[in-house]
């Protein structure tokens, strides 16, 4: 029987390469599943049998751990070169991150600024 192994939402594209990659390295037999047209599934990698999936997660375990340094120290020397991500590319790369946490800022905004205006009626 099948197992997840790995959820791809909200993966980056190349994290998603390089578990794909490993997995097809180490000869697992696996399978992809997408989030569907509504995106109301569940988009992973499976294991085909599940018996693999202490050795596999393993492996995962590992490669994440290495990813998290690689990409801490990326964003550190980013940092240090002051490269940091502007307002605009932060929303063509993630607007479902950016545009609700806007609204909320001009909803309270909006909100604080009308307040003496309610208070004085």
């Amino acid at each position: 029987m099948a197992k997840l192994l790995f959820s791809l939402r909200n993966v980056p594209e190349d994290e998603a390469s390089e578990v794909r990659a490993l997995l097809d390295q180490y000869g697992f037999g696996w399978y992809e599943t997408d989030a569907g047209i509504l995106g109301l599934s569940a988009p992973g990698l499976w294991l085909r049998d599940a018996g693999e999936y202490p050795r596999a997660r393993a492996l995962l375990d590992e490669y994440q751990l290495q990813r998290l340094s690689r990409v801490q120290a990326e964003a550190l020397e980013r940092q240090q070169r002051g490269e940091g991500e502007s307002f605009m590319q932060l929303l063509r790369t993630r607007p479902a991150f950016v545009l609700p946490r806007l609204l909320a800022i001009l909803v309270i905004l909006a909100f604080t600024l009308s307040l003496p205006w309610w208070l004085l009626r």
